[in-house]
């Protein structure tokens, strides 16, 4: 953590709720866990709220406390960055659901004592959103002078337009989509099925025991994180190379490079991140949708919105690609928001947004710094 006091200050607030949910269940108390960085200005409105994918946390840019490692966006958000905390109040929290300090099935359901577990409601990308709102009330904050986020942060993103037009001065969104596929679900149900079928996961009851479903979380994740990577970036890394020996085994241990590091990426995974938690946020990813939203038109969503959006894609993801980017474009011109679009040229697929890339910093760098001097 930095030597200056006003970065990176991790707190964790319950607020009393309720809070009720897109699937009809009332949360009370909602707890979330967040981090800011900066100084807020005294009118409040140099905020951004950056909003974190799917195995993220509310660690963006200081060091993990579970893995040791620095912020996952430390690379954008820090002093005299492009998400520059000597100019902004920059927060991050953990998405309801999820497992680094918000509510979710590992917390504890006041009613019985005991974690929620499968017991805890089904939740929505809006419901994390609501959520968040919560937080900057209790934060005052009525208005941000941006939301940003990639990927699962990309939806939280034009959700947050979509509820709260009035709450959002700027959007970036990247590497994202306003609907996931059917291909999308498909290799979500194939990563929950996967901890399902592990003997502990137990119907979600195993924080007793100590020991939940690695194994099949760690397939759930192997499986999910070539959906991050590219052929060309596997290639170009891995290829056919050998791990280890100059010949193949003619037998079922990692013989290949890529397999070692599928691996790794599983079982690393399981040490910092809950089994439930992965089923509770992959299903709010799939039932996000928000033309369904509103009124079946995704135009309805932005409509009369004074936000200004930023939306960026890369060439390479085929997890949320540059169509589905294309597809909230048309949307926005139809609204007739004020939206620029750009597809930014990357080898790594759908983790360039997480990867070293100077363009994508440039590019969130003049749209912050354009809508400044608005």
């Amino acid at each position: 953590m930095s030597d200056d006091a006003r970065f990176g200050l991790g707190r964790t607030v319950k607020l009393p709720g309720p809070l009720r949910l897109d699937g009809g269940a009332m949360l009370a108390p909602v707890e979330i866990a967040y981090e800011t960085y900066g100084t807020l200005a005294p009118d409040g409105g140099n905020a951004i709220l950056v909003c974190h994918a799917l195995t993220g946390d509310q660690h963006v840019a200081s060091e993990h406390p579970r893995t040791g490692k620095p912020g996952w966006w430390s690379r954008v958000v820090g002093p005299d960055k492009p998400i520059d905390t000597n100019r902004f109040f920059v927060i991050c929290a953990n998405v309801l659901g999820s497992c680094m300090g918000s509510s979710g099935p590992a917390s504890i359901d006041p009613e019985t004592s005991a974690p929620y577990a499968m017991a805890f409601p089904v939740i929505t990308i809006r419901d994390m959103v609501r959520a968040q709102a919560m937080l900057l009330d209790h934060l005052g904050i009525g208005r941000l002078f941006a939301v940003v986020g990639g990927s699962m942060g990309g939806m939280q993103a034009l959700s947050w337009t979509a509820t709260y037009p009035e709450r959002v001065a700027s959007a970036v969104v990247i590497a994202s989509t306003a609907r996931h596929s059917a291909q999308n679900i498909a290799f979500h149900e194939v990563g929950r099925q996967a901890v399902m079928a592990d003997p502990r996961w137990s119907n979600g009851d195993y924080y007793a025991s100590g020991e939940g479903p690695s194994a099949g979380l760690a397939v759930a994740r192997m499986a999910a994180h070539i959906t991050y990577l590219s052929e060309a970036g596997l290639t170009e890394k891995f290829g056919r190379k050998l791990q280890g020996r100059d010949a193949k085994t003619f037998g079922f241990d990692a013989d290949f490079q890529v397999e070692s590091y599928l691996r790794y990426q599983g079982i690393s995974f399981t040490d910092r991140f809950d089994a439930n938690s992965y089923l509770y946020i992959t299903r709010a990813m799939d039932y996000f949708d928000l033309a369904e939203e509103h009124g079946g038109l995704l135009a309805n969503a932005f409509r009369h919105s004074g936000t200004r959006f930023c939306v960026v894609s890369f060439d390479t993801d085929w997890l949320y690609p540059t169509s589905e980017s294309r597809a909230v474009v048309r949307a926005l011109n139809a609204a007739a928001a004020a939206a620029s679009f750009v597809e930014l040229s990357s080898p790594f697929g759908h983790d360039a947004f997480l990867l070293e890339n100077a363009e994508l910093a440039r590019v969130i760098d003049g749209f912050l710094r354009a809508g400044e001097s608005r």
